[in-house]
């Protein structure tokens, strides 16, 4: 695949992370499975009056996305460290850039874009306001992305331990804090019929800031993870 060109490259490799996703559906469904559960608890601990869970129901959508995303951060890198393909990757001509950006943009497309596109219908279980739905999709959709990029960084770092988990929370759930709340405040501002222009627009900057220095972050911790 070295005479291929960089965006046909990187389309080829981001096919084979979607197929290899879909033939391990049980790693698609688990983020849904846990957003589900954690979801439908929440009324048992807080009671089932709607005006209190309506209004909670921002932070604790963005905080089980949050936590649902943390968890298959860990998953993005490891199968092709264990046979052997990332160290093929980083002996590839291509630029390494691209290619860590195709990994990411795999995990996105099967996490995050999956839980916003379920998240009206969890958002209605708790009570939220018809006019927020929209919002909520908008922002986990760009914030997602944010926290597919950072836990990136996460997983390349620690790729080359057997428990590494644990450390990727320590390494990048402080990093998750700032989209956490300009998530849950832009779904706030629309359930209370406040504008969310700058809201969304701070996670675009994120984004934006994200595309741009994750990867070499991201590409610099593979390289480290493999000559220890």
């Amino acid at each position: 695949m070295s005479g291929l060109s960089t965006p046909t490259f990187c389309r080829r490799l981001l096919q084979r992370q979607l197929v290899l996703a879909l033939r391990r559906p049980a790693g698609v469904a688990n983020p849904l499975l846990f957003f589900l559960m954690v979801v439908a608890l929440f009324p048992l601990g807080l009671g089932p009056d709607p005006a209190r869970l309506a209004s909670f129901a921002p932070g604790i959508l963005w905080i089980i996305a949050l936590l649902s995303s943390l968890l298959t951060s860990d998953t993005v890198f490891r199968s092709d460290f264990d046979d052997g393909s990332l160290e093929q990757l980083l002996l590839s001509p291509q630029p390494l850039y691209f290619s860590v950006l195709a990994y990411v943009v795999a995990h996105w497309l099967v996490t995050g874009v999956l839980l916003a596109i379920a998240s009206p219908v969890f958002g209605l279980m708790l009570g939220l306001p018809g006019a927020a739905l929209p919002t909520l999709f908008a922002s986990l959709l760009l914030g997602s992305a944010v926290l597919s990029l950072v836990g990136g960084i996460g997983a390349a770092l620690t790729v080359g331990l057997k428990r590494g988990g644990v450390l990727i929370s320590l390494l990048i759930l402080p990093l998750y804090i700032p989209v956490l709340i300009f998530g849950s405040a832009a779904v706030r501002a629309a359930a209370e019929g406040f504008p969310v222009g700058p809201h969304l627009a701070i996670l675009g900057a994120m984004l934006c800031l994200s595309i741009a220095l994750a990867p070499f972050a991201i590409a610099a911790g593979l390289r480290i993870s493999i000559d220890a």
